[in-house]
């Protein structure tokens, strides 16, 4: 039993990860759960004295499998944080697990499965809005290198697709049940009923997204862009000296400055493009910033987004949770430090604040309270600790009035209902500013670029996304990739892309799965509590 039950754990752990394997092989996901399932089945039914305490062990197996497979490269930014990751991950998804099977013991098959899909996507949905955040492994990210096989996040977002992988093991997962025990199934119409559910919840969805994928014309006029990738090491030269901030500036523009044109609107330098802190009282005067008004010297209507690092002074009084402290000439001041998307053009000067920021390098969770950690904080180059936020997003827009791109930076792009923000403001069109560089050549990078492919699916947005190394490109509003760099190489791309003006469901109600995951949640564990009271006073 032991054997059996360690082989089905690691083969659920491994279809579980095949969705980050970075191959097209996402659809596995649809069977994932069924050998985990058939373990929770068997020690229900043979009424295990100690099944919960089993479920959570080999539960624990297949998420801990599947977590260490799929961002074991999180090592080579910080060995620490990948175990933690990895740990507690596993951790937060056991527990999900093992709670259905509580409930499924004292509420029987209907709402025990009910609460397998509520639970699992409320869960999602708590840690996509929540301050420990770690939603990497979001199940409906699997289909990122299949995007012509869920054209309907527009309608649903990626929760959507946690959604049908989650019924549909469940549907087979019962159907097998049906034909190994006849028991199971009163009349063979049921096992016909059930088999072509199952058949219909694999393909009709498919089928559906293919059409569209087939039929979707691309939406508004055409811009032209260029990306520039300048490919400098963050741990080697980024930071450290190697290479001068201002020849960091100049390697982005002189890459990008031959694709360059009087027809083109944006230029996009990547994340932490100037790698300095700069006030931002001072960045019409800045010295890093000159090789970028150069540019818009000889192109005047060119407008130009790069990465930075920047501070605001609040002098003598701390207005938020994560401002600094310094002394300079016994004046106390405080400040905040921002990863910052700068937005340059013969308008003016604006900024944007990364606001979704990576746990345990950029924020410690809940600073008001828990701001005394910040100096445990992982120092991967410039700067480090609980940065500051802002509370809304920002939309620019082009010197001609044309383009109004919202700028995603970095990790802020696998949250998919927080993007959709940006085009609630007015976005046409997104970009994507990252390193990406911190993981070496694994599928780190690869994994972050795919997930672009679902923003672009649920806003129908062409993403224009600029990586200082790893994989620059552009993608349209179907997800497809139109060009793209290799990893580590120095080089710029040009290209069109389509201005949408239109927003989808998803855009307009975004991650409505997860609310409503959230309230059924809250009624089956009140349920839940009720029912096992009941039971505990009628024994006594």
């Amino acid at each position: 039993m032991k054997k059996k039950y360690l082989l089905l754990s690691t083969f659920s752990g491994l279809l579980l990860f095949a969705g980050w394997s970075t191959l097209p092989i996402g659809t596995l996901s649809l069977i994932s759960f069924i050998p985990l399932l058939f373990i929770e089945y068997e020690q229900l039914k043979n009424k295990k004295l100690h099944s919960g305490r089993t479920i959570f062990k080999y539960s624990y197996l297949s998420f801990f499998i599947w977590n260490l497979l799929s961002t074991w490269w999180i090592y080579f930014a910080t060995p620490f944080g990948a175990a933690a990751a990895v740990i507690l991950n596993s951790l937060f998804y056991t527990v999900v697990f093992w709670i259905y099977h509580i409930t499924r013991k004292h509420l029987g098959n209907r709402i025990g499965d009910i609460a397998f899909i509520t639970y699992w996507i409320a869960f999602e949905y708590i840690y996509l809005n929540g301050e420990i955040s770690w939603v990497w492994l979001i199940l409906g990210n699997t289909f990122a290198n299949t995007p012509q096989l869920v054209q309907w996040y527009e309608y649903t977002g990626t929760l959507g697709g946690s959604l049908w992988i989650l019924l549909t093991n469940i549907f087979i997962f019962r159907t097998l049940e049906c034909i190994i025990s006849d028991n199971k199934c009163k009349t063979i119409k049921i096992k016909y009923f059930r088999i072509i559910a199952s058949i219909s919840l694999l393909f009709i969805p498919i089928i559906i997204s293919l059409y569209i994928f087939k039929n979707y014309k691309e939406q508004g006029k055409t811009a032209e862009f260029v990306i520039t990738q300048p490919n400098i090491d963050p741990y080697n030269d980024k930071f450290s000296g190697n290479i001068s901030p201002y020849d960091q500036v100049l390697l982005s523009t002189e890459t990008a400055k031959p694709l360059i044109s009087d027809s083109t609107e944006y230029l996009i330098a990547p994340e932490t493009a100037i790698p300095v802190g700069i006030w931002e009282n001072q960045l019409e005067k800045n010295y890093y910033l000159k090789p970028f008004f150069e540019l818009i010297n000889t192109f005047p209507s060119l407008n130009i987004v790069t990465g930075a690092t920047t501070y605001i002074n609040y002098k003598n009084i701390k207005k938020t949770a994560t401002a600094r402290m310094i002394i300079n000439n016994n004046d106390t001041i405080f400040y905040d430090a921002f990863n910052t998307a700068i937005h340059i053009n013969n308008k003016g000067i604006e900024t944007y604040h990364k606001s979704k920021l990576v746990i345990g390098v950029e924020m410690i969770p809940y600073p008001d309270k828990l701001g005394f950690l910040s100096s445990l904080s992982i120092d991967l180059g410039g700067t480090s600790g609980s940065l500051g936020t802002q509370k809304h997003r920002t939309v620019f827009t082009s010197f001609d009035g044309k383009v109004r791109p919202g700028v995603i930076i970095c990790y802020e792009s696998v949250y998919g209902e927080f993007v959709t923000e940006y085009i609630k403001k007015g976005a046409n069109i997104l970009f994507i500013i990252t390193n990406d560089g911190w993981w070496d050549d694994t599928p780190g990078y690869k994994q972050h670029f795919s997930f672009s492919r679902l923003r672009a699916i649920e806003t129908r947005r062409s993403i224009a996304r600029s990586a200082n190394t790893g994989i620059s490109g552009f993608i349209n509003q179907k997800g497809e990739v139109i060009k793209k760099t290799n990893w580590w190489k120095k080089t710029a791309i040009a290209n069109s892309l389509y201005l949408n003006n239109k927003k989808t469901f998803y855009v307009k109600y975004g991650d409505y799965i997860g609310r409503m995951a959230l309230f059924s949640t809250v009624l089956i564990l009140i349920m839940l509590f009720v029912i096992t009271i009941i039971k505990k006073q009628n024994k006594q």
